[in-house]
């Protein structure tokens, strides 16, 4: 247990038995309706298993309290951040692993436990990690508004039971509700019975009640708070199409690709004509009873009507998410993979072929392609037969030939779109920050090209050619929160690195010692509170970091309390100023020297009789000799896991790290200089006296006369007074001493103190990176520490070197899609012949074309070992793509269509990978003019606008089905857009493209 543990319980169990009850519990475990399960920040969740795992008791991984800050948006609210996505940034617990968790831990003090329930909801069970929160109002009073609650499986009865409670509705009175959308729209919520999920409530919406009034009469037969449907169809007449969808929260990517298919011309008319009611096929068992192809004509025929400035697709989204389980909720998705299952969806709801025969598959045999290819279609046909067949399907070749037997299996297989992989660079660009050795130069930030599959080794050899720093003398880290979430050895991979970490690189200095004689120090910066955390029996100041922490490569033999105060204070000697000599701080030291001997012995758990020394710090500010020129020689090459059996920090134990050493080092004097422990050259910092004369400023050495004194006094004060002897005078000896104006303290990887440290006298020893922190006083660090100075940092010439935008032709996709390949480990090809799976290398070949040829451009890269979205330009044309040299057959009959296309809708990406938004850019049926829609805003759009690194699905119409604009080119000005409310949550309101 942890000092600081709000939980009473016994000590936790040995760390084998800690990872094997919750890994148990986690297997083991299955989702039940109703359950409670519990959100754990997933970098604690991974510190802990790296402390069961590799750990001991005093292991310096020790996780330290649950702490999920990191999962708020807020310390005073505590409401969870949007978007946070399970096991990147949390991970799900059962409540009985939980509680075992938190009675071995305890937790960050004030924090709730972050519980959620277990809900039923269509085809899956769920974690509702966000419940829905809902506004409530009276229709009588609007402007007073009340938040709530509730689960997606709850019922709008719940709902209308708690509004009642919480308006004081009369006993036995009639009410209804009303839902009111983000655009402002009203809905009736009419069967109460329905559950907020089916209901298409989500967070943010507001529900009205109304009363019925005595004489039976309600109220409003609408609440007056809408753009009332009537009077919108009376208001306005716009171009059929020009419609924007509201976003109903991290739904852009469905609006992005029903823009797209609305603007598809024989998709719409079909449905616009009605056509589709005599096909839809409600007994079909791989279809959806035909709800989604209802669902789709509604939001179809609301666009082209040519009365709404923007559509509410509230009731499609809900009919996706019940067929689909994977878009239930309001996470972000892919549009593509949207497309994909609204394809497929429309095509299983519009299957005119009502009992599907079985058709056995029959391999080529040497048979001619064309007698193959039309079998194959046929058969596809007889099972197969829809308007998304008609306008949508293609036939590609697929050859696969066995390694061993060369046996050649080749088939002919139907296809909805393309999806064509992009050439993948082999290099990496990485941005760093470079930390000097020398104190007085601010970290440089560096573009670097490297390996995409290289290593550590290779970045820190990219970064030498800039710094002219040999790659042995860095070390790199990730510095998360003011501390290193990661240290990285030389032969990691780089794939380990994301391009959202705060990658450092510190510069070391090569001490000539043996490796087994250096210590890579993790130096954190730490404030304390001015008050003290008396829970669970500890009286120790509550502690935050702060700053950017440093790695410094020292000696063993120098890592004495004196020599490391004196080394930090070199190290820190750009933003760190030394008081001057009218600044006295001894008056304050014995104003608040009893809390401070109370701080270092309970903090470290010393007993008084082990250590009375309570000296803070050396009695001067300046380097003393000896150590002093030899520490400021900070770092090395070391790797991530150095095994120390006793390192000189070892000795220097809790009273050590924050009393006074055992002897007391002479005051330097201005031109004293080491003579046993000369400063290797290219050590910018060399000794503590030659800048800390000038920058910053330091107080003058003492006289003769004054040292002598001032060391009788330390004299008297060491060694410590036994414990019987009254504090008073133990008081009254410190106060002739200087202060320091910062304490010295050992502490884990997270910056929290050792547990255990000092138990029993020198109980520390290290078994992996050793971690000391700095901790200032609140009044010393806003005198003596300068924060806007700290967090300065320049730009290096290779950042101001814009970046080359990667640019391909959309054919060379195409061509990578039509090359040999070999196929995966996880998807080996059964071979007939061998009688058993083999890595067969596959070709695919273009057969036929359908009217509507969809591409999908696979930015999304996916391997075992990185993930990344890929920002290239693809060059697409907009008219006349000619994939006559792609078809295989290469003499087509006059019979055959052209196969020459020209573009009519994108699909647009703008983000990374776990976070982004959709757009897309469509050209009207009607007019032939192009438009620009983000969600519910639409503007007209112009053709050199269209290509960018954006561009993610490609709509081709095929130029013999293309029919002439119907009505003329319209007016330059402005489309008309509509209001703001649509814009998605958490995301800008719109986009900025390079094009504008």
């Amino acid at each position: 247990m942890t000092a600081n543990s709000r939980c009473s319980a016994a000590e936790p169990p040995g760390l084998e038995t800690q990872r094997r009850e919750i890994e148990s519990l986690l297997r083991e475990c299955e989702l039940r309706a109703g359950d409670s399960w519990y959100v754990v920040d997933r970098r604690w969740f991974e510190q802990w298993k790296e402390f069961v795992e590799t750990g001991d008791q005093n292991s310096s991984s020790f996780p330290g309290q649950i702490d999920n800050s990191e999962l708020f948006e807020d310390l005073d609210s505590y409401h969870l951040k949007e978007r946070l996505v399970e096991n990147e940034d949390f991970v799900l617990v059962p409540a009985v692993a939980w509680h075992k968790l938190l009675a071995w831990y305890g937790m960050v003090d004030n924090q709730p436990p972050l519980e959620r329930k277990v809900v039923d909801l269509p085809s899956t069970l769920k974690v509702e990690v966000y419940p829905v929160e809902i506004f409530l109002c009276l229709h009588s009073n609007m402007e007073n508004v009340i938040t709530a609650q509730f689960s997606r499986a709850d019922s709008i009865h719940l709902i209308q039971s708690a509004m009642c409670e919480a308006f004081s509705a009369p006993e036995g009175s009639e009410c209804r509700l009303w839902m009111k959308s983000s655009d402002s729209s009203c809905e009736r919520l009419r069967n109460v019975h329905t559950s907020v999920l089916d209901a298409c409530l989500s967070s943010g919406m507001t529900v009205i009640m109304e009363m019925r009034n005595a004489d039976g009469t309600w109220p409003s037969s609408r609440p007056q708070i809408t753009r009332n449907s009537v009077e919108e169809q009376d208001s306005y007449r716009g171009q059929p199409g020009v419609c924007g969808l509201t976003n109903l929260g991290n739904t852009c990517f469905m609006n992005s690709a029903l823009q797209c298919l609305s603007n598809t011309p024989p998709l719409t008319e079909y449905f616009l004509q009605s056509s589709y009611l005599e096909e839809l096929n409600f007994t079909n068992p791989l279809g959806m009873k035909g709800e989604i192809a209802e669902a789709y004509a509604d939001v179809i025929k609301q666009m082209w009507s040519g009365r709404h400035y923007s559509v509410v697709p509230r009731v499609f989204k809900t009919k996706v998410g019940h067929f689909a389980s994977q878009f239930l909720g309001y996470q972000q998705h892919d549009s593509q993979e949207l497309l994909s299952f609204l394809l497929d969806g429309l095509h299983e709801d519009l299957n005119r072929v009502k009992n599907k025969e079985y058709i056995e598959l029959r391999d080529a045999d040497g048979r001619p392609d064309q007698e193959v290819a039309e079998e194959a279609w046929r058969n596809h046909r007889r099972r197969n037969d829809s308007v998304i067949v008609d306008t949508f399907h293609g036939l590609f070749k697929s050859t696969l030939v066995c390694p061993e037997c060369h046996k050649v299996s080749v088939t002919f297989d139907p296809f909805c779109y393309l999806s064509v992989p992009l050439p993948v660079s082999k290099e990496r660009v990485m941005e760093v920050f470079f930390v000097s050795l020398d104190p007085y130069a601010k970290p440089v930030q560096h573009r670097v090209v490297v390996p995409k599959a290289g290593k550590v080794s290779d970045l820190c050899a990219a970064l030498s050619e800039m710094t002219d720093v040999t790659p042995t003398q860095m070390v790199v880290a990730d510095v998360f929160n003011h501390r290193f979430y990661k240290i990285y050895t030389a032969d990691e991979s780089l794939s380990c690195i994301l391009d959202r970490d705060d990658i450092f690189v510190y510069e070391l200095s090569l001490l000539e010692e043996q490796p087994e004689e250096q210590v890579l120090l993790a130096l954190y910066l730490r404030e304390r509170s001015h008050y003290r955390d008396y829970g669970s029996g500890g009286s120790s100041y509550g502690t935050s970091l702060f700053g950017h922490p440093l790695l410094l490569n020292v000696r063993r033999s120098s890592c004495s309390q004196e020599a490391l105060y004196n080394l930090f204070l070199q190290r820190l000697a750009r933003y760190v100023r030394l008081p001057d000599p009218s600044e006295e701080l001894e008056e304050e030291e014995e104003e608040e020297e009893d809390e401070e001997e109370l701080y270092k012995t309970q903090t470290n758990g010393i007993s008084d009789d082990e250590d009375d020394t309570e000296n803070p710090g050396p009695s001067q500010t300046q380097p003393c000799c000896g150590d002093a020129s030899s520490n400021n020689q900070s770092d090395g090459t070391a790797p991530t896991e150095l095994k120390h059996t006793q390192p000189a920090l070892d000795r220097v134990d809790a009273g050590t790290i924050n009393g006074s050493p055992s002897r007391t080092e002479p005051v330097c004097s201005a031109d004293t200089t080491s003579t046993d422990d000369p400063t290797p050259s290219g050590d910018s910092g060399s000794t503590g006296d030659t800048k800390a004369g000038s920058e910053p400023p330091q107080p003058p050495c003492e006289t003769a006369e004054e040292e002598s004194e001032e060391n009788k006094q330390e004299e008297a004060c060491s060694p410590s007074p036994p414990a019987s002897e009254h504090p008073a005078k133990r008081r009254a000896c410190r106060k002739k001493k200087k202060r320091s104006l910062f304490t010295i303290q050992m502490v884990n990887s997270n910056g929290t103190t050792e547990r255990g440290a000092g138990e029993g006298g020198s109980a520390v020893s290290f078994t992996s990176q050793p971690y000391v922190a700095i901790d200032w006083d609140p009044d010393m660090k806003k005198r003596f520490y300068n924060e806007n100075e700290a967090e300065k940092y320049v730009k290096h010439a290779s950042m101001e070197v814009p970046q080359q935008q990667t640019t391909v032709q959309l054919q060379e996709c195409i061509e990578l899609f039509t090359t040999v390949e070999t196929l995966e480990e996880e998807n080996p090809w059964y071979c007939p012949v061998c009688k058993k799976h083999q890595l067969a290398t596959k070709k695919l070949d273009l057969w036929s074309l359908p009217e509507i040829l969809i591409i999908h451009l696979k930015r999304f890269s996916y391997t075992k070992f990185t993930r990344e979205k890929l920002d290239s330009i693809v060059d697409f044309p907009l008219r006349d793509l000619d994939f006559s040299g792609f078809l295989l057959r290469k003499n087509v009959s006059s019979e055959e269509p052209p196969s020459c296309y020209d573009l009519i809708a994108v699909s647009n990406h703008y983000g990374g990978l776990r976070d982004g938004h959709y757009t897309s850019y469509a050209k009207n049926k009607d007019s032939g003019q192009w438009y620009y829609f983000d969600d519910s805003k639409v503007t007209y759009a112009k053709e050199d606008q269209i290509v960018t690194n954006a561009a993610y699905v490609l709509f081709y119409h095929r130029q013999d089905k293309i029919r002439k604009p119907t009505l003329p080119a319209p007016s330059t000005s402005p489309a008309s857009c509509t209001d703001d409310d649509g814009a998605e949550l958490g995301a800008s309101s719109s986009v900025t493209m390079e094009t504008d």
